[in-house]
């Protein structure tokens, strides 16, 4: 199976995805990273009724004859309590966010008033409408706020709560089972013996599906032997919307995974011109999507960043998740491959400094380091170049 470009890959992968969640409804205050999966539309307008911008006083704008001319103060205004329809020729005192009595059409800020107590004189007022906001302003009833497939943040979460809505239909967490392959891995806190290594992509790979709101299956460490394997991967077909696996995707003798994939189902592709990332593997296990990730812990993590986030999210029912790269001065020079590549580099107020080795199993150059800048494929870089950069936030 030849080698493919990043674009082809993930245009295969769109053309195999589809909204494997399915919908439940969930209290707002627990709904943030959720994906809506339906519509949100207002059934009220926001603000309900004409408000107060400020402090000051509200009249009828054609009752005023001038800065020594006073008007009565007819009845006091706060927010939370409706007010009684203006009496002609008074003004009303008003607080921040109180409702506008019916028979005024504009607020008089404070500043620019003097009173006895009894009555006001204003210095100058603004025209009709002027310090109030109008009803419906923010939003209005029957408009449509928010789309499903929209991914829900603070300040969504915020907006639907002003609407009064205190439930909302969102999509089930997507399950995706998550298993490591290789004798050579030992879990964190046990001693390593010659020729182990600490399984390290498990743990980055947990910690950043469950940052994007997946439901995690973790299978553990799975040994280099087949029929092992084989059992794994059935049992996480069964448990989990989309399977997950590090190493055993490559060429060499103990790389068991892609042999046992095709067993179960098949291999769709295998190997991308990316770099680091290039034993990548996508494909089906017993009707299950399935994404194999280089073991290298660099690969996993920018195969899991350009290739599996964007088809996890359109399983998972979310809209479009493109990420938008920067703009940044290369302050190093690199040599190009045939390969589109991914250096782990570090932005500053002068540019982005590239980190010294771009091995895929230099993992500490990717916590040195916030960003991948993208260099394209038979295209060298030079110090002072602008080039693409992905600061690791934007993948979030």
């Amino acid at each position: 199976m030849s080698m493919i470009s990043l674009e082809q890959a993930n245009a295969r992968l769109a053309r195999n995805q589809s909204v494997l969640a399915q919908t439940e409804t969930v209290k707002i205050g627990q709904c943030l990273g959720r994906i809506l999966a339906a519509d949100i539309v207002s059934a009220i307008n926001v603000p309900p009724a004409d408000n107060s911008a400020m402090d000051g006083y509200a009249l009828l704008s054609e009752d005023w004859q001038g800065p020594d001319h006073g008007l009565e103060i007819s009845q006091r205004i706060t927010a939370g309590n409706p007010p009684l329809p203006l009496k002609k020729g008074t003004a009303a005192r008003i607080f921040t966010g109180a409702e506008v009595p019916p028979g005024a059409d504009s607020v008089v800020m404070q500043e620019k008033c003097r009173t006895d107590g009894s009555s006001v004189w204003m210095s100058e007022i603004r025209e009709p409408g002027g310090n109030i906001r109008p009803k419906g302003q923010d939003i209005c009833k029957g408009a449509t706020v928010l789309r499903a497939g929209h991914r829900l943040r603070p300040q969504d979460l915020g907006l639907i709560a002003s609407l009064g809505i205190a439930e909302v239909d969102v999509r089930a967490r997507l399950k995706v089972a998550i298993v490591s392959t290789g004798e050579e891995l030992v879990e964190p806190g046990h001693e390593l013996k010659p020729g182990q290594i600490y399984n390290s992509n498990r743990y980055m790979l947990q910690s950043l599906l469950e940052s994007w709101g997946f439901a995690v299956v973790d299978h553990g460490i799975t040994a280099d032997d087949p029929d092992i394997i084989s059992d794994v991967m059935a049992a996480a077909s069964r448990n989990a919307d989309v399977i997950m696996t590090t190493g055993g995707v490559s060429v060499g003798e103990e790389d068991h995974v892609k042999a046992v994939v095709e067993s179960l189902g098949f291999i769709d592709l295998w190997r991308v011109a990316i770099k680091p990332g290039k034993p990548f593997a996508f494909g089906e296990v017993l009707g299950t999507p399935f994404l194999g990730l280089p073991g290298n812990p660099v690969s996993a993590l920018v195969t899991a960043l350009v290739i599996a986030r964007p088809f996890l999210f359109a399983c998972q029912g979310a809209g479009q998740q493109e990420v938008v790269p920067l703009k940044q001065v290369a302050l190093f020079d690199k040599k190009s491959s045939f390969r589109q590549e991914y250096l782990r580099v570090r932005m500053g107020s002068d540019g982005a400094e590239m980190f010294d080795s771009q091995s895929s199993g230099v993992l500490y150059s990717t916590s040195w380091g916030d960003a991948l800048a993208v260099q394209k494929p038979n295209v060298d870089i030079q110090h002072g170049d602008i080039v693409d950069v992905i600061p690791f936030v934007l993948f979030s």
